[in-house]
């Protein structure tokens, strides 16, 4: 097994264990049984938990984005901002919904983490500059605190919808986002 199969196999684990469980109640032994990839060979290409965990949370920023992306892309200019939270609708109603990955970790670990605390940051980053861009495309006045409000409402939504496991959540993000994206005038 080449080295680029070993990450693979051991971040396929880590997502399910890590969002499912948490990074700190998920052991590297318990990661090397589910990848089945020797513990040697583990800490090979991982020699840290922290180093595992932000490889891991960087792989779900590039997939989770992308999933996005990708649905919100086939909806005319004007819509895609608002497509976002429909999207997340359809993410919160998902078996498994576990909520943030990123602010979870950054809760577990963050603050101990330098790494793990960039990622997270790095990600939300990511995520405001795509809400910029739709929210330029859509021609949307103060597009700046427009990304900053929006980005608001998205995390919001992914945190009342994990605790309170309702997928509602992003509809009614939606219906704040909607008045702010309305012309004034």
């Amino acid at each position: 097994m080449d080295i680029a199969e070993v990450e693979q196999r051991v971040l396929d684990a880590a997502e399910a264990l890590f969002y499912e469980h948490g990074v700190q109640a998920v052991g590297m032994d318990r990661l090397r049984s589910a990848s089945g990839v020797s513990l040697k060979r583990l800490y090979q290409c991982f020699p840290s938990k922290e180093a595992l965990v932000e490889a891991w949370l960087r792989r779900r920023d590039r997939h989770w984005r992308g999933m996005l992306a990708g649905h919100v892309e086939h909806r005319p200019v004007g819509d895609r901002p608002l497509a976002v939270f429909e999207w997340l609708h359809a993410w919160f109603a998902e078996p498994g919904f576990r909520g943030c990955a990123f602010i979870n970790a950054f809760g577990e670990m963050g603050t101990g983490s330098a790494a793990v605390a960039d990622a997270v940051r790095d990600h939300k980053a990511e995520v405001r500059g795509y809400l910029l861009g739709l929210v330029r495309a859509a021609g949307a006045e103060s597009a700046e605190r427009l990304a900053d409000q929006l980005a608001v409402l998205v995390d919001g939504a992914i945190t009342t919808a994990a605790i309170t496991g309702e997928s509602g959540a992003a509809l009614r993000a939606r219906d704040a986002a909607a008045v702010l994206l309305a012309p004034t005038g």
